[in-house]
């Protein structure tokens, strides 16, 4: 099964493979480095568990689909807007926002692609890459 998993993400498109492992999963990862903060444990388990549920999808489908962009958009548009909430409001460490800047940046970016490909699966490309 983990081998299939790593030839399908290997057969990604060498752009996606670098964003998703050197920009994605470590930005959002990050999140758990703030768990003391006021708002940490809500962003943490937004932005942890989106990829917690990609981790189901791939053992289901032994592998990378667009299906995977489905729980980003559920769980990351909320956070997302939380994010701008816990901004405008103020009352933050300097650190904990320039964090939720780039994780801001970050997630915007994906949801972007996101909502392509869960329209693209909607509309029936179950392909596993």
């Amino acid at each position: 099964m983990v081998p299939e998993i790593w030839k399908s993400y290997r057969r990604l498109p060498l752009w996606v493979q670098i964003w998703v492992a050197l920009v994605l999963v470590p930005t959002n990862s990050v999140s758990l480095a703030y768990l003391a903060e006021p708002t940490g444990p809500w962003v943490a388990v937004m932005a942890v568990g989106a990829m917690l549920l990609n981790g189901v999808i791939m053992l289901i489908e032994r592998g990378f689909s667009k299906l995977m962009a489905l729980p980003h958009v559920a769980i990351w548009t909320p956070l997302v807007l939380f994010v701008l909430w816990i901004s405008a409001n103020g009352g933050i460490a300097p650190g904990y926002r320039r964090y939720l800047m780039i994780l801001l940046v970050v997630d915007l970016i994906s949801l972007a692609l996101d909502y392509a490909d869960t329209w693209k699966w909607l509309r029936g490309d179950r392909r596993v890459a």
